[in-house]
This record gives structure tokens, sequence and C-alpha cells, in this order.
């Protein structure tokens, strides 16, 4: 109990606020009249007016808006005060029940910035709901305001005992964290690496066991000691017991008088990831039915096809000032949690399923069977799927005649930004397609490229169409070398500026060099400064950093590059660096971020790195490459700081209520959980979102994580983060039964 204790001090430790905190004010209700005491002002409704019922102040909110703010009770001429702790509190009930409010704290005034929110599902008998956040600016003008549309039908909603006390104590968030020993909670390769990591106090080593579903002990050993990690402020041993190889299921490692969460020892578990992390991309398609035969359970209409309310994507006009034409840019993938289309991170999360594919090729390998529309047509599913998003890539390139003819329009997305939930077919938003970029049109050279060599079997016009594209847009990208997307682009969609496109030029020309053969490409891989440079940092590679993709492909796609030996060297290299990482890790993570300042898609950025590994092992066929792959995946199922799996569905305890505006359950109970095989983004030290910064304030490393839909910045869903889930899976699937070969 005495360890318990201790263990539990640790963690809460993590969540200590930051020193800078200011000190606490005496505590002043800033919201006027908040019981309805006095009537309804200065609070106001609209469309309809607030009336008092019961005590309650109520408005009929009627069927038929598009978004959450069509229908608002608020209230204005809020104070707040930059760093100052807010309790925001009130009472609400929704008729019929069901009902989702967003309630929220912001800004009153253009640019109405967001300053908490949280959007509790409402009962008809009403509960209580209190929240602590830290304000982020000082204003006279905020709001307090409850935004209840969106809804097809009408109802009614009430609300009382409204209010925002300043003042008050920080909120010290600490999850449940369950047992102290933390395992891969999926499985383990019978042959390969299996540790666990022990959260306890103590400094000497411990006995432990690992039992079987029928509770015998099957190995013992003791623990080794590792001190106190730094990416989770806990004290921490690690517990090996990789000479245990017999296959099994429902097993546990017991230590320090904790039992772990069950896991399995063998390899089949990894050939359903790796079918349900590429099964994630049928329900992100944008304008196709999505059927209920195919994903029982997130059947939905087709979004983004000029059917109202959507004004659809069959024919996008330029932002105001940027183009006097318009494309057809239906189809491709929706990015993330919100309805919009974006080249730079479509080209990278395309590039990596094409990358699954071709290793495949390579090792011998199959690829799964998704389920999805296309299946049966003589095609590898895994090229159909990633063909849905190469149209779309295709479609955003200017037309010959036009300014930029050649380049690539950055993005397409909704005009403003929309609430959650809301279905892609019900988003009512106008579509706007953003500038040309340099990077944008440089993704579409890359992956077109790729996609002539690996498309010409199953269809050669696709292939020649693709390949004219790509040198297009790589002659288009060389005559405009820098057009930046802005970094001001954030209204409806995200900026994914990128001003540095040497990475993106290195790429698109070493595929058109693996594809074409052709001197010019090669001469400009030759010539480029990125070529000789070390691109293995803390994080490989990702939508804004794609060097190492072509440096990748490079050395592992058949090709008489001259210096092809030093190319394959520098991977190994950079493999080299992540396993030193992973073995000083005690969580055994290939990922250690300057500062311990992890980054937004975490779990993206350390599963890249363990591509640069898997590419290692292909290259040398050694064993300590594979098994820096395998042990990497225990962080993400399980053997992690917050003791859950970050794949929904995966585990014992997993994520599940990642951000999205169509697997809302969180938000609507009518509406599913992400799809099994979703990858959440993970830890993010800068907790961008008010959600997050009103609980993880303060939080280190790998605890500024929160599985709630509110957490945009920790919590999302994104193509590039299950593309690299489901490259990885892939990889361990294939070692998994014979770890010593490929």
């Amino acid at each position: 109990m005495i360890r318990a204790l201790g263990a539990a001090a640790v963690l809460a430790a993590a969540f200590t606020v930051a020193p800078s905190a200011p000190a606490l004010a005496d505590e002043v209700e800033q919201v006027v009249n908040g019981g309805f005491s006095t009537g309804t002002d200065p609070w106001w409704a609209t469309p309809n007016p607030l009336t008092l019922t019961d005590g309650q102040a109520c408005t009929e909110v009627p069927g038929g808006t598009q978004n959450k703010w069509d229908v608002i009770v608020g209230q204005n001429d809020i104070d707040l005060v930059e760093g100052e702790n807010y309790r925001f509190s009130f009472r609400a009930s929704g008729n019929p029940e069901g009902r989702v409010a967003r309630a929220v704290v912001g800004l009153a005034v253009d640019p109405y910035t967001t300053y908490f929110e949280s959007s509790p599902a409402l009962t008809a008998a009403g509960d209580a709901y209190s929240f602590t956040f830290a304000a982020p600016a000082t204003t006279n003008q905020a709001q307090v305001a409850f935004q209840v549309g969106g809804s097809a039908d009408p109802w009614t909603f009430c609300v009382d005992d409204v209010s925002l006390l300043g003042g008050v104590p920080p909120e010290v968030y600490v999850p449940d964290t369950g047992p102290r020993v933390r395992v891969n909670q999926v499985g383990y390769v019978p042959a390969g690496p299996k540790r666990a990591t022990l959260v306890t106090e103590a400094t000497t080593a411990l006995p432990w066991q690992l039992k079987n579903a029928a509770g015998a002990v099957v190995a013992r050993g003791t623990s080794a000691p590792r001190g106190v990690d730094a990416s989770s402020g806990q004290n921490v041993h690690t517990i090996d017991f990789s000479g245990y190889r017999k296959a099994g299921t429902g097993f546990t490692l017991v230590a320090d008088g904790e039992t772990s969460r069950p896991f399995d020892l063998g390899g089949k578990a990894y050939e359903q990831l790796r079918a349900d992390a590429l099964k994630f991309y049928y329900t992100q398609r944008s304008g196709i039915e999505i059927r209920e035969d195919l994903r029982p359970g997130y059947a939905r209409p087709a979004g983004h096809v000029d059917v109202s309310p959507n004004q659809g994507d069959g024919s996008v006009p330029c932002q105001a000032g940027v183009c006097d034409y318009r494309l057809d840019v239906t189809g491709g993938w929706y990015d993330a949690g919100d309805h919009g289309k974006y080249v730079v991170n479509g080209g990278i999360s395309t590039w990596q399923l094409l990358s699954e594919y071709e290793r495949s090729l390579r090792t011998r390998g199959t690829t799964p069977q998704l389920a999805i529309p296309e299946s049966g047509n003589r095609v590898p599913d895994i090229l159909d799927e990633a063909r849905w998003e190469l149209e779309f890539l295709l479609k955003m390139q200017v037309p010959a005649g036009q300014p930029f003819a050649g380049m690539a329009h950055h993005k397409i997305h909704d005009q403003n930004w929309t609430g959650l939930p809301l279905l892609p077919h019900q988003d009512p938003q106008p579509r706007e397609l953003h500038p040309v970029s340099t990077a944008a049109t440089l993704n579409l050279a890359a992956t077109a490229a790729q996609a002539a060599r690996l498309y010409h079997r199953y269809d050669p016009a696709f292939a020649s169409k693709a390949l004219a594209a790509a040198k297009t847009a790589y002659a288009a990208a060389v005559a405009n070398p820098a057009r930046y997307a802005s970094v001001s682009d954030g209204t409806g969609g995200g900026a994914y500026n990128d001003d540095k496109v040497d990475d993106d030029f290195y790429w698109a020309a070493a595929e058109l060099y693996l594809t074409t053969g052709a001197k010019q490409y090669a001469d400009a891989v030759l010539a480029s400064p990125v070529h000789t440079a070390d691109l293995f940092g803390s994080g490989a590679f990702d939508w804004g950093n794609t060097a190492a993709a072509g440096r990748l492909d490079l050395a592992l796609v058949p090709n008489k590059l001259p210096g092809l030996a030093q190319v394959r060297a520098s991977v190994v290299a950079g493999a080299d660096k992540y396993l030193a990482i992973q073995k000083a890790h005690a969580y055994g993570v290939p990922y250690a971020p300057a500062n311990n300042m992890w980054d937004w898609g975490s779990n993206s950025a350390i599963l890249n790195n363990m591509v640069v590994l898997a590419s290692a092992y292909d290259l040398t066929g050694r064993p300590a490459y594979r098994d820096g792959v395998l042990e990497g995946m225990d962080y993400v199922l399980g053997r992690n700081a917050l003791n859950q799996s970050y794949v929904t569905g995966y585990g014992e305890v997993s994520s599940h209520n990642q951000h999205s505006r169509w697997y809302a359950h969180e938000l609507d109970p009518a509406l599913p959980n992400p799809p099994k095989g979703s990858l959440a983004g993970g830890a993010n030290s800068s907790i961008q979102d008010p959600y997050a910064q009103s609980k993880l304030t303060g939080c280190v490393g790998q605890f500024c994580y929160i599985d709630d839909i509110q957490s945009w910045s920790t919590n999302e869903i994104a193509i590039n983060w299950n593309s690299a889930l489901a490259w990885n899976a892939a990889f361990v699937a294939s070692v998994a039964s014979a770890p010593g070969r490929h």
C-alpha cells in the first residue's frame, strides 16, 4: 500500500501546475443573474426568446438548423484575466433528451476565439456540470454561451445556476492509469523482445511473475530499476520476459503487488490490425456513400456531392482574388476530424500506403482484403484505396491555360469552421480552393510518379496519366519555387503552412528518377543539399518534412543512382540513432524530442521513426532493427505512462473518443465511436486546445494526452497517422511468424 500511494504521488507530480502560474485572486463571480432570479436580463437568445419555467431559462430550439451557433443562449461583457483559473458551472436539460449543447466561454467579437468549450449530452431531468480552465487572454469582451442548433427536429433547452467563478484553485487532473505494470495489451511476438514497464517507488530490483490464462506461473525473474523517466516523471523499472516464447492468450505480469492488463503472445493480431488500420480510409472517403454492408454501424450518405445542404465539391471556386475558374475536386479522403482535404497531408499519406504495397512486392508478401466497393476487381485493395486519394490529388492541379498551370492548389475546405458533431453530408458551408503552393505541387509530383510505377501493371492508362501529371507538376514547381502556403490561412481548416520546400523538391525528384530513370531527375537528386544531409532528427518525416520519404525509397527501390551505398548507409545510421534512443528510454520508445516537448501527433512521429528501423532491417537483415519495431509497437498499444492503447478497439483500454465530426458518439449517442484500428494523435506538450488546457496544464511528456472528443490537439484522427500505423502493422505481421526472416 505504501508503494501504491507513493506511485500515485509520482503520477500526480506529472500534473502539477507550472511554477509560473499567478497567485490565486479572490473568488469573483463573472456571470450576472446566473440563477435567473430577477428575470432573464442580461441574457439573450436567438432566434427564439428566453422564457422562465420553474425558475429555469428555456428556449424553443427550432428544427432544421445546420450549425450549433444557429441557436444560442448567451451573456456578453464577461471579464477574463489571462492566467486566472475559472470554474464554469451550470445545470441544463434537453427535451427530448440526448440533445447536445455546446457550452462555450469565448470572445464575443471577431475573431470569436474559443477559450473553453464542452459539449454534454443532455437529459430531460437535467444535470449539473462543472469545469475548470485557465483563461488564455485578458478581455472585457468575453461571452458565456450555449450553442444548441444543428438539429433536424425541434426541442426545448433549459439552463439554470450558470456561474463563471474567477480566482478558484486550479484543477489537478490525475487520469486513471490502472495497474502500475504497463504492457503491450494486444500482444508480443513469441520470438521477439517482450518487455514491460513497472511504475514504483522502489529503487532496488523487484520480483516478477508471468502467469498464463489459468493463473499458473510460467516464468519469473527480477526487474531492472531505471530511475525517473524524463518523459513521464515516474520512477520505473523494466521487466524483460523475452526468454518465454510459448504462444498463448490471456497472459498477465505480476510485480510489486500489481497485476497487468491481459495480453497475448502471438502475431496474428497484427494481421488484423494491418487490415483495420487500412479500413479506416474507406470511412474517411468524401464523395461516396459509405455502405452498411461494408462497414456495419458506419453507413452514411455521400458527403460534398452537391446535394443540399452541401454546397458540394463538384464545382468549387477559389477564395476571393485567387483564381477565376472552378474545379471538380470531388472524392479523396477527409484529412482528419473535419471536412477539409489537403494536398500536403494527402501526399505523405498516399506515399505511405503505396510504400507499404511496394514493400510487399520486394518481400513477396501479401496485402489484406478490405471489403471496399472495388474489392474483387483483380487490383489489390490497398491500391484501390490509395487511388481514391490519388484521383483527388490529380484534380487539384491547375488546368493548362490558367495562371500557375500545372501547380496544385494547397487545399480545399469550408469557408468557416463548423462545430461538432456534423456528418459530411450535413455540412452547409461554402467550399473554397486555396492558393497553389510549391509544397503541394511537389507532393503531387512525388505521389503521382510513385503511382505511375505501381499501377502500370493494373491500369497502364492511369499510370501514364499520373506520370504526365507528375512531370508537369515538377516543372511547374521548378518555375515557381517559392509559392508558400500562408500561416494565417487557417479559417475553416488547418493552415498546413510550409516555407521550406527543398525536402519536397528532393522527394519529388527521387520518385521521378525511380520511375523514369531519367538523368535530369538523378541530377536534381545528386545536386540537392538534402541528399547528403542527416535527415533523421527526433522525427524522421511527416507532412512538413518529406525528404526522408525520398531517401528511404532511393535506398530500397532498385535503381542505379551513383553513390547508392552511401544512401543506404545513411538510412542504417539513422536507424542506429533511433535504436540508441530506444535503448535509453525506460518505456522503449524510439523518440526523444528536444526538451521533452512532445510533438502534435507524437504517435505518428514514433511510428515513422520505426519505419526507418524497419527499412534498416530490410537493408541489412539485422534482428536488432526488427526488434526495435516490435518494441516500439508496445508503446502505441499500451506500454506507456497512461497504460492505454492508442488504437481504437485494440487492448483492454483504448482511445475511442477521438476528435471527429462524424465519429462523435461522446456527443451524440446515435453516432459511432471511431472504427476499430483508428489511431489517436497522442501526447502533445503544447496542448493547444482549450479542453486539454483545462485538464493538462503543467503536464509532463507522455501525460499531455486526454481521450476526449474536445481535445483536437492531442486526440484527433488523421490520415497520415493511420498510414504510419498501417505500415508498421504490415511490417510486424510480415515478420511475426518468422522473425529471423523478411
